[in-house]
């Protein structure tokens, strides 16, 4: 499409376009308030995932350009977020301080409109969230390159509620302090796991500088704040949060680093038809047995993307395994590999079927 508008002409049209999209905006949120109204008395659920997906799906479908399709997702999410804020405030808790990881995945889901509330641990999110204090509730399940956080697994075992959701966030490391000069940093914050995710830059780049283990990369940007001879390992949004400066990025050193979140919440998740199921079990330790596990599954051509086993902490030498599949626990051939594996098992335990992440 070729112009002969002048750089002015362009942006006083630009300018009128906004104004049509804010005002486009406030009368969708005029809707949104009416269906909020009608939701209360109707005694409905205020947020409805499955409708969420729908709209980023059509209008995916709709796109013609030049717009990229893979943005509409993050534009409409901070408009649906908005908007479920004008129905009701909806409250998720996520594994804190702010800044951390487990942050920057909750606003990824949710937007930033949604009342995101830190915890100290993952035990206090599963506990806000059963308690009716918080929706949903965010905590990590593994890190691409550290594998599994048992801890997130472990909670599964004595608790009723359902994974609704997961989130994929690419986690990128940056080195900061105050004065974003690498000769400068006399020693180094952060989490356990982003230094081992560091590790071999670290060994190359700065061999003979202490690493401090912290309770979180928040805390030790925090620290880090206060101390202009240290650095800390933390994300880009801790530097802005704590008006630290870049010393290094992205210096992890894998650069496919990606870490799974779950989101869980006290219901099982609407079928979505791209789906993953999670579930656990427990069997006695025997020859074979774990194959005799899987067959119902392999018989059925169901692919299984993940197994994992933790010991029971109730009886010694024996086992929960947990496992994650395609497909929906509604689906007759996950159905039926469900019913034949709790005929062979002490206890079988469905974790939610969710969407799979995109």
């Amino acid at each position: 499409m070729t112009t002969n508008k002048t750089l002015e002409e362009l942006r006083h049209e630009i300018d009128a376009l906004d104004d049509r999209i804010l005002d486009i905006l406030n009368r969708r949120a005029e809707f949104v308030m009416q269906v909020g109204r009608i939701k209360t008395r109707e005694n409905r659920e205020f947020h409805v995932p499955s409708r969420e997906r729908e709209i980023y799906e059509r209008l995916a479908a709709l796109n013609k350009g030049p717009f990229p399709t893979e943005a509409i997702r993050s534009v409409f999410r901070e408009i649906i977020s908005a908007s479920l804020a004008l129905e009701a405030p909806m409250k998720v808790a996520f594994l804190g301080p702010k800044a951390t990881f487990s942050h920057l995945a909750a606003m990824q889901h949710f937007g930033l409109a949604a009342e995101l509330v830190p915890q100290k641990s993952i035990p206090a999110v599963f506990e806000e969230v059963e308690k009716g204090r918080a929706l949903y509730g965010v905590v990590p399940v593994e890190n691409s390159t550290e594998g599994v956080i048992s801890h997130t697994l472990d909670m599964f075992t004595g608790s009723d509620l359902k994974i609704n959701a997961e989130i994929l966030l690419e986690v990128s490391h940056f080195l900061l302090s105050r004065t974003g000069r690498i000769e400068d940093v006399k020693k180094i914050y952060s989490h356990p796991q982003p230094l081992a995710q560091c590790r071999r830059w670290l060994a190359e780049n700065l061999p003979n500088v202490p690493l401090v283990d912290v309770a979180s990369t928040t805390l030790a940007a925090q620290i880090v704040s206060e101390d202009y001879s240290a650095a800390a390992i933390a994300s880009e949004y801790a530097a802005s949060l704590y008006d630290l400066k870049v010393v290094r990025e992205r210096i992890e050193d894998q650069v496919n680093n990606v870490t799974r979140f779950l989101v869980i919440g006290s219901k099982m998740a609407d079928k979505s038809g791209d789906d993953r199921s999670s579930l656990m079990f427990s069997v006695k330790d025997e020859p074979g047995i774990l194959y005799r596990m899987l067959e119902p599954f392999a018989k059925r051509g169901l692919n299984l993307s993940k197994i994992e086993s933790r010991p029971n902490k109730s009886k010694a030498w024996e086992y929960i395994f947990f496992l994650d599949l395609a497909g929906h626990v509604s689906d007759q051939p996950v159905a039926d590999a469900v019913k034949e594996l709790k005929e062979m098992c002490q206890f079988v335990k469905i974790l939610g079927s969710y969407p799979r992440a995109k």
